[in-house]
């Protein structure tokens, strides 16, 4: 008589179940990492940009009376990405204080093409004209096109300004779209 047949060991189920459940902790110690790297990898396409923030340029005081526009560069802070770049030029501004004591600020960009606007004085009179070398066209000191056939599709583009304390002037710096005849700001 033989003895009844023991029954089978479970040892290669429950090996099978064991191999499993380490496989999947595995593949979530790899994922939590790998998830936190690909976040950190776009986080500089997630944030916003800081540009308009109002930077002061000048003060009150180093502006002419008379209304001549002066230029002014640009400093402030760059992000690039991941760099951070401290106190760099990112532009340049006119700035003109006007009758009433109050400041306009003008972006030196011409909106036609992109290039640098210049302003040039008349001689012997008390206004002058912003300059595109580029394209021949000529600006108002308020910034308005003085040529309507001008290939600039729209005036010099105006920057929101304050003076703090009666002595700080502050500028919204903001770059615009060129070539378009809506002022758009670029991001």
């Amino acid at each position: 008589m033989t003895p009844p047949e023991q029954p089978k060991s479970s040892d290669g189920r429950r090996g099978f179940i064991v191999k499993t459940i380490a496989l999947i902790c595995g593949g979530f110690s790899l994922l939590i990492p790998a998830a936190i790297g690909v976040v950190a990898f776009l986080n500089p396409l997630r944030q916003k940009s800081t540009g308009g923030d109002f930077i002061k340029l000048a003060s009150l005081e180093v502006l002419p009376e008379d209304g001549t526009p002066r230029k002014f560069p640009v400093v402030a802070d760059r992000t690039d990405a991941w760099n951070r770049f401290p106190d760099e030029p990112i532009g340049a501004v006119f700035l003109r204080r006007t009758a009433e004591n109050k400041v306009e600020a003008l972006q030196v960009v011409c909106p036609h093409a992109g290039c640098s606007v210049v302003y040039e004085a008349s001689a012997g009179e008390k206004t002058g004209k912003f300059f595109c070398p580029c394209h021949a066209a000529s600006f108002g000191l308020g910034g308005e096109r003085l040529d309507k056939t001008s290939p600039s599709p729209r005036d010099m583009d105006s920057l929101d300004v304050e003076v703090r304390n009666n002595t700080e002037v502050w500028v919204k710096f903001q770059n615009f779209q060129s070539g378009a005849a809506k002022k758009i700001v670029q991001t």
